[in-house]
This record gives structure tokens, sequence and C-alpha cells, in this order.
């Protein structure tokens, strides 16, 4: 048997490996049109930042290597122009020796990835502006940022790869700028999980622009402007383009593959494309979620790697292997936050008219008399009529990969949130708690599902229009203590102190839906437990209280920060007196 496969990187690597282990007498070809065949794609912004000092640190395998353990014919700077399905036959081009041949194929294997998104957008061929997308990108930023020292650099597109390249600019003393189009970074997330991370990018000094767009690029007295779509504009001396990406679809699409909705090849659950000789994976596929039903594109590669071996082991020994559904479990560190999703947030929920519970919990990573405990935000939905779970978020500094994995699992095994509940975890004073947050979302879920607790949003009990709370509509009572009120509290709040509740309970005000709010939640808990067995019918707790309320209220957007700063004739930067 012959296997061809176009592609290498988590993929296509991946398949060739298995194929072999599962074939030692086949003959295996893999054409990658780069230099590199697998390497560590997810690293590259760590590199640039200087984390990973050792650019050989970035490649898993070589040629050569895969050779001599493997006897897998690997062909570099060879590029795949056409697919011929009736003479099972690809056409190649060799890129440095402009030299074209055919090679015939028994079965073939599209693993071609993703290409970085460039829109047409005027000045977007200028100098300075780069993707970054494999190592030759990487290079390039390198290269660039050797020989001209760059003082600003602006990130358009505040996704995964755009807020670690912040980090990574900001590491190198590079003054980072921020342009999104959507009202939030991170648009995996909730809002008001992606607030917290708004607030910790302005205590790095990132300034970033919101519900703000690029309009154009432009060369002014040898330095780079990005004019904004709202008309600011932003002097520079290069440009991160992190918009997301596309799948490479032109090869299948020209051999005739059919191509779903979402511009990836569609495959089956065996991983085959319309062509039963034909199979398909990684970033290039599109695929129904387990949780929606819906059919997406997932750029990770955790999911590509997985797929290459069901592949390899469906080529050899016949369709026998399906591939469930990837629920896009991701996790990045923003700076010091570290920020991880997995299944659906309630966003998509909404948008899928999907029907869903949601709640915020605020905890801590560690026992909580143990020195050092740091707290963490965590979002669960969860579906109202099952308890079945369906997605989860979370936004802290320690602890957070443990928990969203432990969601994963729940999550990918069609999991409840009483299964949350029965976790056992492992458990001592500098780890965890006796109740691991995990835990205690199951725990919360439980009381929502059977109507113990009743939550609410923090946007239910605001105009989204004016931004304003609806007093008129409902009865704020806080009940912390008059100290913490004093510190801040929601606009027309009443006060009264959970310990204090009972004893004056007549002047809870009447006539209109209670919302109770404490902290983070618990002590408005207990208040809706005390109230609703007082006679009090219609009373909520406000979920993640006034933590999350006042950060999703903050304003979000930091524009403006360096304003008063400007390049002087020796390159430095140096901050305005006028200022």
């Amino acid at each position: 048997m012959k296997y061809v496969i176009i592609g290498g990187v988590a993929g296509g690597a991946t398949t060739a490996a298995r194929l072999r282990r599962n074939d030692e007498s086949a003959e295996i070809i893999m054409f990658e049109r780069g230099k590199h065949i697998s390497y560590a794609n997810c690293g590259l912004p760590y590199y640039l930042g200087g984390t990973i000092q050792d650019r050989d640190n970035l490649f898993v395998q070589t040629p050569e290597k895969f050779y001599s353990t493997l006897h897998i014919d690997v062909r570099t700077c060879s590029e795949v122009i056409s697919i011929n399905r009736e003479e099972k036959s690809v056409t190649v081009k060799e890129r440095n020796k402009e030299l074209e041949y055919q090679e015939n194929f028994d079965k073939l294997i599209l693993s071609p990835g993703a290409m970085a998104v460039r829109p047409p957008i005027p000045g977007i061929k200028s100098e300075g502006i780069f993707t970054l997308r494999n190592v030759t990108d990487t290079d390039k930023i390198k290269e660039f940022m050797d020989q001209k020292q760059p003082a600003r650099a602006i990130i358009v597109g505040a996704g995964f790869i755009g807020l670690e390249m912040a980090e990574n600019l900001h590491a190198q003393g590079i003054f980072v700028t921020i342009v999104e189009m959507a009202e939030q970074v991170m648009n995996i997330l909730d809002y008001e999980m992606a607030a917290e991370v708004h607030q910790h990018l302005k205590t790095k000094d990132v300034e970033f622009y919101l519900n703000d767009g690029v309009d154009s690029f432009n060369q002014v007295d040898e330095k780079l402007e990005v004019k904004l779509n709202s008309g600011r504009r932003l002097p520079t001396d290069m440009v991160i383009l992190s918009i997301g990406v596309r799948p490479e679809n032109q090869l299948a699409k020209a051999a005739g593959l059919e191509i779903g909705k979402t511009n990836g090849i569609v495959v089956n659950k065996f991983m085959q494309t319309n062509d039963p000789d034909i199979y398909a994976l990684g970033d290039v596929i599109e695929f129904e979620n387990p949780l929606s039903g819906t059919t997406g594109i997932i750029p990770l590669a955790g999911p590509a790697n997985k797929q290459g071996r069901i592949v390899a082991d469906n080529i050899v020994f016949g369709n026998t292997k399906a591939y469930p559904g990837t629920i896009a479990t991701g996790i990045a560190k923003v700076f010091d936050l570290t920020v991880a999703s997995t299944g659906l947030p309630e966003k998509a929920l909404k948008q899928l008219n999907i029907p869903h519970k949601t709640f915020i919990i605020h905890l801590s990573d560690h026992a909580g008399y143990y020195p050092g405990a740091i707290p963490m935000t965590i979002k669960v939905v969860f579906a109202p009529r099952t308890g079945r779970l369906l997605g989860a978020q979370i936004v802290g500094f320690n602890g957070v990969d443990k928990r969203i994995d432990l969601f994963a699992t729940i999550i990918g095994m069609n999991g409840t949130i009483w299964d949350l509940q029965n976790i056992e975890h492992s458990y001592a004073p500098p780890y965890s708690s006796a109740k691991d947050p995990v835990n205690v979302a199951g725990f919360v879920a439980e009381n929502i599902f059977e109507g113990t607790s009743r939550h609410i949003q923090w946007s239910e009990i605001v105009d989204a229009e004016k931004g304003d709370v609806l007093q008129s509509k409902y009865t704020l009572l806080d009940v912390r203590s008059p100290e913490e009120h004093a510190h801040g509290a929601i606009p027309g709040s009443v006060n009264i102190p959970n310990t204090e509740l009972r004893e004056r309970i007549k002047e809870v005000p009447q006539g209109k839906p209670i919302v109770v709010y404490c902290g983070v939640g618990l002590r408005g808990y207990l208040a809706e437990r005390i109230l609703r067995q007082s006679g009090f019918e219609q009373v909520y707790n406000l979920s993640g209280g006034y933590q999350t309320y006042s950060i999703a209220m903050q304003k979000q957007s930091n524009e403006d920060v360096f304003e008063g700063y400007y390049i002087g004739k020796d390159d430095h930067i140096y901050q305005s007196l006028d200022s």
C-alpha cells in the first residue's frame, strides 16, 4: 500500500507515525510545502518573547529523524498543487527546483491546516505587518525585531495568539496596543468573564481599543500609522495580525471534495471525505459539535493529534474508529492570569436557542487557611431539564488548568452537574480544599436545578441600552456589612447585613422581586434562603455577587494610554511633560 500525506505538523506527522506503526511494509510519503514538518506552533509567541530562548527547541521532528526512525519519505518545500481523483495521483511542485511531477497513491490524507486571515485592508502589504502561523512567520518577526528594535507594536485581534503576543512583546519592553473589533477580548468567553481579562490588561499598561477595527495602514515619515474605523490614528513600528484563520481548502475544492458551510472539508465520523480513498483532518476540516449539533472548525493541536491516530487506524484496519468530535477545550496565559474554557459559552447557547442555566462562583485555588490562597472565577452552564453539563469558563491565577480539565472530562463523557459533585480529587491544603471548586460548582448547580436557589445575572438587572440599574423593576438588597456597602454598592440598593436579616426582616421592601447580593454570592444565598422561608416568594441571588457586577460594569477598554508619549530622534520613547 502507498499512503500520501499532504501537510505535516500536528495532524499529518501524527498520521504518518501511526501509519508506520500499523503497517511496516507500506510506502509512506509526506509532502510539506514549508521547510519544517513538525514544530511547536503554540510555542512561537514564547520564542519571540524570550521565554523559549533556543529556536531548535521549537522543533519536534526533522525530516532526517523521521526517516531514520520511521522510514517515512518526507519531502519539504514540496507543494501539492492538484489532486487527480480518477487517476489517484497528486501533482507536486518542488519550490526550490521549479520542478513538477506526479505521485500515485492508494490512500490520500489531507492535513494542509489553515492560513492566517489577511483581509484586503488598504496598506496591508506595508513593511512591518506580520501574521504568526508558522516558523517562517516567526523568523521574519524575529529578524525585524532584532534589526529595527521596535518601540511600539499594534496587535489586531485579541484571541489566544493575539493576547499571547501582547504579553511576549510587552516582555521585550515594547509598548503594546491591541485593536479588537468585538466588544471584548477572547471571544470564546462570555462578556463578564472577559471583563476580568480587560481589567488585568489595564494593570499591565496595555493599551486596547474595543468595538473598533482597522480602516487602513499608512506609511508616515518612515513609520506605520494604523487608522481605525473610529477615525483614531495610532503610530506604531510593527503590526501583528491575529484576526483568525481559514481552512486551506483550495486543493480539496478543486478536486471536487465536499466543502461545508464554514469552508472546511466535510468528513464523516471516520474522517473520510466524500471520496472513500481520501481522508482529511486537523484545521482544514469541519465537524459536528457534540453539544450543539452544529458544524464548525476547531483549529487546535490536541484534536488534530487525536484525529491523526484515528485516521491511520481506519486506513489500515478499516473504518472501525469514530471521531466523537471536540468540545473545544482551550487555555491561555495572559500575563499573570490563566484563562480557560471548555464546551459552549452562554452566548453561543443563546444564539442557538438551546435551553440552559448558568451561574458564576468565586472560590480560592486551595484551602483559605493555608497561606497564599488566590481566588478564581468559574462560570458554568448546564441543561435545565437533564442537568447535563454544557460548558465552563475559568479565569484565575493558580490551579485553573486542572479544574478546566475536570470540567472538560465530565462534558466529554456527557456528564451532569451531579458528576461534578462526585469527583474525588486529591486534597491537601496547599493544593485544594476538602470541597474543591469543581465540587462546589456541582452543589450550586444542584441548588439551581432543584429550585432551592434562583440565580439572576448582572446583565438582567441592568438596562442594556442605558447601562442603568433597573431600580423600578427590582428591590436590590445588599446583605454585606455596612463598611462593605459604603465602600461600593449597586445604586439604589438597601443594606441589611445577612447576620441581622432575621431580626430586621420587616424592613425588607415588598411589592417588587428582590435581588439579594453580597461580595461573591455565598451570603446572598443564605439571605435568599431566609427570605424565601419567611414568605418572600420572588427572591433571586445575584450570580457572582457584587464582584462580578462591578467588574462587568467598569469601563472595559483602555484607550490613549500612550497619548502622552513620543518617539525621540534617538528612537527612545519619552513622555511629554504636558500629558
